[in-house]
Formats: structure tokens, C-alpha cells, sequence
């Protein structure tokens, strides 16, 4: 199964310091999703600088009763996938997933592009054929926050997806930004990252894009749902240095925004913006 897995995604292990072209899957490989479950992509206007996307998926969702990156919605998309796809509609690439608790199984979900499918892990079902859009395949690990044992996954250039897999995730938040956020330091034309967790199903293309808009290096911007803070929260590649500094346990990065004056942009016309604690 692995195996076959590999080679339907063209899958290059690389060794530190070794260097390969990944081999992209073909057309013939590849199934659309419906259009009605594809988010309306933004293009940005040439010469934008390059906003990277971070969804952080690591936590064991004790609340939830499982992963939140296993989750699916009625229609049994995963909503793993589903954060992916609005962010790389929005322009974000490339966009880094953090994963931690049960992470082959949800690594597996986003391998397989998850088109269609209702529920299974097998990245061999014959109903969850890759996204051209986000397939992954594999990458070196990066050499920040060594203490977390990572594996990296980037797809096709026009799209590109990286996987870090963490050890630490049970620390909290913390964790995942600061693995996701090593991640996006060895990305130098990054000049800002949009932050989403996994568990905002509501998220769609146009709040990414309003919150992305116009950001530099500077940027320390998040969403606002009727004057409720929410995500995206944009961070510029200045902050991303002093913020990892004040990085502890379950927080985040609230005491940062906080302390920094974060510019807060309503949201409320497009979405709710609800996290999804617990199934209903």
C-alpha cells in the first residue's frame, strides 16, 4: 500500500544535503473534486509578494473526541483538506499543515486529496484520488526547533503543500506555531504567513483574501467576526523571530497580538468565524 502510494504520488525521500526534482503526478493520476466543492480561487496581482498559509492540526482534539484533523463534514469532506483548498484559493503557497496526534492518519487524508471521499484513511481508496492542487510529496525537514521530529511534504510548484509532523504536540499550540513557523523561516520570499486552525469549517476564500491583502513583512493583522477575534490571523516574516521568543504552552500567539497592537479586520459580512469545539 505504501508502495503504491508513493508511486501514484511521486513520492523522493531525500537524505539531509541531497538534493532531487520531485516527480509530479500526471493528469491521468489526478480527479477534480466537484466544482461545487472547490473554493473560488483569488489571483493575486502579479508582482504580489508571496503569503504563505499555516494550518495548525497537531492537537488530539480531547474535546472533540478525536483528531479535528480527521474530521469530516456531512458530505464527507475532510475538514483537514477543506482548510488547505481555501487557503491555496486565497494564494497562499505555499501552505505549511502542522500535524501531531494520529498524523499519518490525517497525512494520509491530505495525500489522497480527499476528493469525494467518505471518510476512509486508505490513501489507496480509488475514491480519494489526489487534488491536483495540494497532492503532496516529500521534502527534507528543516532545521529549526530541533526538538521536534518532522517530516516534510511539498507538492506541484503552482500549489505547494509542506507537512511537518511534530512529537511535541501534547505542549499545546505553542508547539504547533512554533513548528509552523520554523517551517516558513526556510521559505525566504515568505514575507507573511495567514494562520488558520483546523477546526473553522466556515472559513472561506474571501475572508483569507481580505485579511492577506496588501501584506508585507510588517503585517500583524487579524479577523474579527461582530468585533469577536477569530482567524486568519496574518503575521508578517518580521514578527515571526520575536513572537517565536514568547512562545508557551496552550496560548498561542494572543499574548503577542495583544501586546503588539494587532490591527483587527471585520470579518463578519462573510462568515461566523465559529471554531468547532465539540461534534454536535
Amino acid at each position: 500500500m505504501r508502495a503504491n502510494l508513493a508511486s501514484r504520488l511521486g513520492a523522493v525521500t531525500r537524505e539531509p544535503g541531497v538534493t532531487s526534482q520531485p516527480l509530479n503526478p500526471t493528469m491521468a493520476d489526478m480527479q477534480m473534486p466537484p466544482p461545487d466543492t472547490q473554493p473560488t480561487s483569488i489571483l493575486l496581482p502579479a508582482g504580489t509578494a508571496r503569503i504563505g498559509g499555516l494550518v495548525l492540526a497537531a492537537g488530539a482534539g480531547s474535546r472533540y473526541g478525536m483528531p479535528k484533523a480527521l474530521v469530516h463534514d456531512a458530505a464527507g469532506r475532510s475538514w483537514l483538506q477543506t482548510a488547505v483548498d481555501v487557503l491555496v484559493a486565497a494564494g497562499c503557497s505555499p501552505v505549511i499543515v502542522v500535524l501531531g496526534a494520529d498524523g499519518a492518519h490525517a497525512a494520509a487524508l491530505l495525500n489522497a486529496g480527499n476528493t469525494g471521499n467518505t471518510g476512509s484513511t486508505d490513501p489507496d481508496s480509488t475514491n480519494g484520488a489526489p487534488s491536483p492542487s495540494t497532492a503532496a510529496q516529500t521534502a527534507p525537514a528543516p532545521s529549526t526547533a530541533a526538538h521536534s521530529a518532522r517530516q516534510h511534504s511539498a507538492a506541484r510548484p503552482a500549489a505547494s503543500v509542506l507537512v511537518v509532523q511534530i512529537t511535541d504536540w501534547a505542549e499545546g499550540l505553542s508547539a504547533s506555531l512554533r513548528a509552523g513557523l520554523g517551517c516558513a523561516l526556510e521559505q525566504p520570499d515568505l514575507v507573511a504567513v495567514a494562520v488558520i486552525p483546523v477546526d473553522v469549517p466556515d472559513l472561506n476564500t474571501a475572508t483569507v483574501a481580505r485579511l492577506i491583502g496588501l501584506s508585507d513583512a510588517g503585517t500583524l493583522r487579524q479577523a474579527r467576526f461582530d468585533g469577536q477575534p477569530g482567524h486568519p490571523v496574518v503575521i508578517g516574516r518580521a514578527h515571526w523571530a520575536p513572537l517565536l521568543d514568547t512562545l508557551a504552552g496552550d496560548t498561542g500567539a494572543r499574548p503577542y497580538l495583544r501586546a503588539h497592537d494587532v490591527e483587527a479586520v471585520e470579518c463578519g459580512d462573510l462568515g461566523t468565524g465559529a471554531d468547532v469545539d465539540r461534534p454536535d
